[in-house]
């Protein structure tokens, strides 16, 4: 019986797993990826938007993957006899819209008959993939206004979303700054920097630049952490005072050293000491 030579066992390995670029170094070695673009420059086919190449291939590794899953959620294959007189069996599919970074993608969702399965890769109630609240929240804090994301969302992908949807999703984000901004603090940290940098902030209808003041921290392990971002239009001793009034309220009791760069009548040692 022939076996694998390379093996001392003669058993064969398993394949190593390809990388997304050497699978793309492949499909342009076959003149794959020449054909379909050859295809969208010819207006043959579109890359995003309703029927697009990208929200039909996502919608079948969507699919794909869900029907993986409750292959696993059931024990057995789709027509394997192994899953006669189971207690539990597929039931066809529910179909949803999903909204993507590449427009939106129309699923079918398989189910199962006992009602117990919950899928993991698009969950139950999910009408947006992950990447595209990340977008949202990305294009919120470049200084676009709802209805902006809503108009650019719907320009340049095809997907529609409410005014008061797209502000669920900053307003989340909203609130994890908040608890970010108020976390306790360690009582240590040998040395604290103190510092600001200038930022663009979005003022009303307006973008304007801002000065975004720093507090980070080195603990006992020498790693650094911000503690904490503060935008202001101007700094001096009093607003530093408020800071490590504030750092103090939060559980800092001791720092070693003080490291900033200020005029003299801003000094943050000042507000330190």
């Amino acid at each position: 019986m022939p076996t694998d030579q390379g093996h001392p066992l003669g058993v064969m390995d398993a394949p190593e797993p390809r990388s997304a670029r050497q699978t793309i170094n492949d499909m342009l070695d076959a003149g794959l990826l020449d054909e379909l673009m050859g295809r969208v420059d010819a207006g043959e086919l579109a890359l995003t938007g309703e029927g697009g190449f990208l929200p039909e291939m996502v919608k079948a590794v969507l699919e794909r993957g869900l029907a993986a899953e409750l292959t696993e959620h059931l024990g057995y294959e789709r027509g394997d006899p192994a899953g006669r007189g189971s207690p539990n069996s597929r039931n066809g599919s529910t179909p949803k819209t999903l909204a993507t970074e590449v427009g939106a993608v129309g699923l079918d969702t398989p189910r199962d008959r006992a009602g117990t399965f919950e899928p993991r890769l698009v969950p139950k109630g999910a009408r947006r993939a992950g990447g595209l609240d990340e977008m949202i929240v990305s294009l919120y804090a470049g200084g676009m206004t709802v209805r902006d994301i809503g108009h650019h969302l719907a320009r340049t992908l095809g997907v529609e979303l409410s005014h008061d949807t797209i502000s669920t999703i900053t307003d989340a984000v909203l609130e994890e700054v908040k608890a970010w901004q108020t976390r306790p603090l360690e009582e240590l940290y040998p040395i604290l920097y103190l510092d600001a940098l200038v930022i663009k902030v979005r003022d009303g209808h307006q973008v304007r630049n801002r000065a975004a003041h720093l507090a980070v921290g080195v603990d006992l392990d020498g790693v650094k952490h911000v503690l904490g971002i503060w935008v202001q239009a101007s700094e001096g001793a009093k607003f530093w005072a408020g800071v490590c009034a504030e750092l103090r309220n939060r559980g800092v009791r001791d720092v070693l050293i003080v490291c900033c760069d200020c005029e003299d009548d801003q000094a943050p040692s000042r507000a330190v000491a």
